[in-house]
């Protein structure tokens, strides 16, 4: 039995998996739009968690599960960072065991369970006629999961790695550039004043998008992405070369955390994998500098050369989202919008070449959305190539065009 009275419908929304500068606005975009058209938006919070968590009992506290959304609490939150509906890396159809809510345990006892039947009933019994779910690839791989099942879903892209693929542009990925270049700008005088190499670990566990453009913005000397699997001599002779050219007497390699030696693979901080199977990745850049210190003697005449080892992780996601982040996803809220009320759905809202688009949401598992090394990476330099920039998108190296 649906409790929920309708008006013209109800659209749900949700954001999933790691925080990014720019969910606010989007929030906010849908549901000023949703509400302004007659419809009822609720909000549900946890990402999936919400959905799967709800108890479908008239009197019920779902309160930690979703709400209703109005004009005055998105007006609040829309132009600050992190996401007012929280977050998590819940995968409904992939649940293990010590994880199923109290309520479903009797039901669900395997060590790994699919509770999307129960996802499906509790849209039902919301009377949720469309969901806008707003994740990365991995949020969204489920999204498809739901939209083969029957669900009416509009997706909006988001990761600051920005690799979900069918777009040029996921929201956060702007922020976290601008961030990166300002930190590194900012740890610049510490590297000068001590004549040292400076090492900063990024984002990035699949993609080097998040390395490649603050350094062809001129934050670092050189990169190392995931693509590549990078020989730690050479970049230490590269790095020796461009200190000792630098009046400062220092030099910058921003490292993605995906980032491979050469014969070598990812570094995890330890084996827990999330719902997705990702175990959390961390401490390469440990090791570069490392590395970097104990090969150094060799190109800087027998003297070792100190490091300055800096983890940026989650300052470059926190704090408010900068100017791109704060007009790309009204535009994404508001055309996600504009297909809900021409009842198309099964769509994920994109840019594609500088223009606002839409495309099939299973683009989002079709493939892997990852730097172009022959056009974009010099590996012999370990850096972004500087050339042929005529009509290249905005953002240089991340249209599907490119690939």
């Amino acid at each position: 039995m649906v409790h929920v009275r309708k008006k013209k419908g109800v659209i749900g929304i949700l954001t999933g998996g790691g925080d990014v500068p720019g969910l606010n606005p989007a929030i906010r975009a849908v549901t000023i739009r949703a509400l302004r058209e007659g419809y009822k938006v609720i909000g549900f919070r946890r990402g999936w968690a919400g959905i799967t968590e709800m108890i479908r009992e008239k009197d019920a506290d779902n309160s930690n599960n979703y709400e209703f959304l109005t004009e005055e609490v998105v007006n609040k939150i829309g132009r600050s960072g992190g996401t007012y509906l929280h977050s998590s890396r819940t995968r409904p159809s992939s649940m293990k065991k010590e994880n199923i809510p109290d309520h479903l345990k009797d039901k669900y006892n395997k060590e790994v369970n699919d509770l999307t039947s129960e996802v499906l009933k509790n849209l039902d019994y919301l009377g949720v006629d469309y969901l806008i779910p707003i994740g990365g690839d991995d949020t969204l791989s489920y999204a498809v999961r739901l939209y083969q099942e029957g669900v009416k879903i509009v997706a909006i892209p988001k990761t600051m790695d920005n690799d979900v693929p069918g777009t040029d542009y996921c929201i956060g990925f702007s922020t976290c550039v601008t961030r990166t270049i300002n930190m590194t700008n900012s740890l610049r005088t510490s590297a000068g004043s001590h004549e040292r190499f400076l090492v900063l670990e990024v984002f990035g566990r699949y993609a080097g998008f998040t390395a490649m453009l603050p350094t062809m913005a001129g934050a670092a000397n050189r990169c190392v992405i995931p693509e590549y699997k990078f020989d730690i001599e050479l970049l230490t002779r590269l790095l020796a070369e461009d200190r000792y050219h630098n009046p400062s007497r220092y030099s910058v390699v921003l490292v993605s955390e995906g980032a491979m030696f050469k014969g070598g693979e990812m570094v995890f901080e330890d084996t827990e994998k999330d719902a997705y199977g990702h175990a959390k990745l961390g401490g390469i850049g440990d090791l570069v500098s490392r590395e970097l210190k104990r090969l150094s003697p060799k190109f800087n005449n027998g003297k070792p050369i100190s490091i300055i080892n800096q983890k940026l992780g989650y300052l470059v996601r926190a704090g408010d989202p900068d100017a791109i982040d704060s007009i790309v996803p009204m535009a994404y809220g508001n055309l996600a919008l504009d297909l809900i009320l021409d009842n198309i759905h099964g769509r994920l809202v994109v840019l594609q070449n500088g223009r606002y688009d839409n495309v099939p949401v299973e683009v989002v598992v079709s493939r892997k959305k990852v730097v172009n090394i022959k056009k974009f990476y010099n590996t012999e330099r370990l850096r972004p190539y500087y050339k042929s920039f005529e009509m290249k998108p905005l953002l240089i190296m991340t249209s599907e065009s490119d690939f």
